[in-house]
């Protein structure tokens, strides 16, 4: 849709209309037969339709341009009210700096930015507004550290929440306490299960260690043996001797 064409001052060229609401152009474009339309009009056209509304020849989406730059320069030079006039703004400034002016504008209808207020109230009033507002909020002044909403401050009662915060502490350190707890017993049953898997590995070393150590012995037991006998076949063997 484009700008309500009773909000302009003075004459305004025809040609900067658009075809299809006929209010002066916002955001434009042109056809190949050099037909202007706001681009959401235009885009909403071309979902049921494959040509201009003016003259009926074919078009389509890729085939729109940018408006003219003599065009859109006169079209930036209009001049009109802002869209706040209702609400007592008199503001007079052109097409090309009107979206400026009414972000900023003082006449605005905006929301109250306080959570859960549905109030819409001009920005010139809004600070008037917020000191006011039910649902302003605000720390206890007591001193309890709270922070109340205007509606709720007949119903605070200091003692009770500090109570409610302290239950809410207490059930988080229980909860952090069982957490750490079961931390430590997690690490201590795998430190339990390595040092039981390092003992059966340390075991089965001594016993292999035993059973290499038996069979040494064994073999010098045998070799101490066979060392007596063949000291005893010499002794033989040098007495042989002897009596030859």
């Amino acid at each position: 849709m484009g700008y309500d064409i009773d909000r302009f001052v003075g004459y305004v060229n025809e040609g900067l209309l658009c075809s299809i609401c006929r209010d002066v152009l916002e955001d434009p474009l042109q056809a190949p037969c050099e037909h202007a339309f706001c681009t959401a009009c235009i885009h909403g056209w071309l979902v049921h339709h494959s040509n201009c509304p003016e003259d009926r020849q074919v078009i389509d989406v890729s085939l729109l341009r940018p408006l003219y730059r003599y065009m859109k320069n006169d079209l930036n030079r209009l001049q009109l009210h802002c869209k706040n006039r209702e609400y007592g703004c008199e503001m007079v400034c052109s097409l090309e700096s009107i979206d400026r002016h009414e972000r900023e504008c003082e006449y605005s209808q905006i929301p109250c930015s306080n959570a859960g207020c549905t109030v819409q109230i001009e920005r010139r009033n809004l600070d008037g507004h917020l000191a006011v507002c039910e649902y302003r909020s605000r720390e206890c002044p007591n001193g309890c550290g709270y922070i109340i909403l205007s509606a709720e401050d007949t119903q605070h009662n200091c003692v009770a929440e500090l109570r409610t915060e302290l239950e809410l502490l207490r059930s988080e350190m229980i909860c952090r306490v069982e957490e750490a707890k079961h931390e430590m017993e997690s690490r201590l049953d795998s430190q339990r299960r390595h040092m039981v898997q390092k003992e059966s590995i340390l075991q089965n070393e001594i016993e292999e260690l035993k059973s290499q150590m038996s069979r040494m012995m064994s073999d010098v037991r045998s070799l101490m043996a066979a060392e007596r006998q063949h000291r005893q076949e010499l002794e033989q063997a040098e007495l042989e001797k002897r009596e030859l």
